[in-house]
Formats: C-alpha cells, structure tokens, sequence
C-alpha cells in the first residue's frame, strides 16, 4: 500500500480515502461474509467500516498499518454485530418466544418492543440492546434493583403474550 495515499487520507484527502477503501473492498467483502455469513449483512459490515474508519482516520498513526487498521474495524463491528444477533436471538428465544431469529423476527421484537410503556420498553431497551447488567440500570433508573427486577419480569411477560398471541397488543 502507497504511504503516500494514506499520509493523504489523513489529512482529509476524500479521493485517497476513496482509493483506499476501493482497493480494499474485495478482501473486506471476504472478511465480512466470512463472519456474517450473509451478502447483505456483510456489505452493511463494509459501510459501517468506512464510515468509522473515515471518522477516525486522522487517529491512524502509522500509514504502513492502514490496511490492518481497516480489517480491525470491520472485524470488530462484525463481533460486535454477532454478539449483538446472539442476544437478540437468545432473548426472542428464551424469553419471548420460540421463533427463530431473522431481520423479520427482530422487526416484529422491536415493533413490539415500542408499543411497552416506557418504564417496561426502558428496562428491555437497555438490558437486552445496551447490554446493562441490573445493577446499572438501577443505579441509572435511580431506583431499587428488586424495582428493575420486578419492571423486567412484567415487560418480558408482557412481550411474550404479545408475540405468542400472534402479535395483537392493546395498552401493554
């Protein structure tokens, strides 16, 4: 990889960082398929990709390292990305219902999900998608953890009449 091109990208040079990812795409596509093990999922792995890496280019240190750089990043948001599908898939199984997990099934989790009031729609947002333990979201909520206990309990029963009664809800 030409130093020169990334010196220029890190300085803002929009048409070197364009060269670059270009001339990374394919590897980048291999790498997020290998992962995601979807066309789409990958080529949403590659944007996200480019956009961090366009956000924290002025950060890389050591142009000679960019391509390594660029495959960190897409590796980490895929990871990311795979812990983020095994929660949501463990918590429609586990806790909701026994469907199985695709884009369709989270639509529906998150459409759901929206129609909780928002003490309970609070608790799942931020145990099940920001991964809080309940310590934290007492400690946030400022309230006793038995309370949070207590809120999480009545949403995840809430979600599972929901979605085992075919997704009819009224005042949840």
């Amino acid at each position: 990889m030409d130093g020169s091109i990334v010196r220029k990208a890190i300085k803002g040079d929009d048409e070197a960082f364009y060269y670059l990812i270009n001339s990374n795409k394919e590897q980048l596509y291999r790498i997020g398929y290998s992962y995601l093990k979807n066309k789409d999922d990958a080529l949403e792995a590659i944007q996200e990709t480019t956009f961090r890496a366009y956000k924290k280019i002025h950060k890389l240190k050591n142009p000679q390292y960019f391509k390594t750089w660029l495959i960190r990043i897409l590796i980490n948001y895929c990871i990311d990305e795979q812990a983020r599908r095994k929660k949501i898939s463990s918590f429609t199984n586990n806790n909701v219902s026994s469907i199985e997990y695709d884009k369709d099934d989270k639509l529906v989790v998150e459409a759901v999900i929206e129609k909780l009031k928002p003490k309970y729609r609070e608790i799942i947002v931020l145990k099940y998608f920001e991964d809080m333990t309940i310590s934290e979201i007492a400690y946030l909520k400022e309230c006793p953890e038995g309370t949070i206990k207590t809120r999480l309990s009545r949403a995840l029963e809430r979600l599972r009449n929901i979605l085992n009664q075919g997704g009819e809800y009224n005042n949840v």
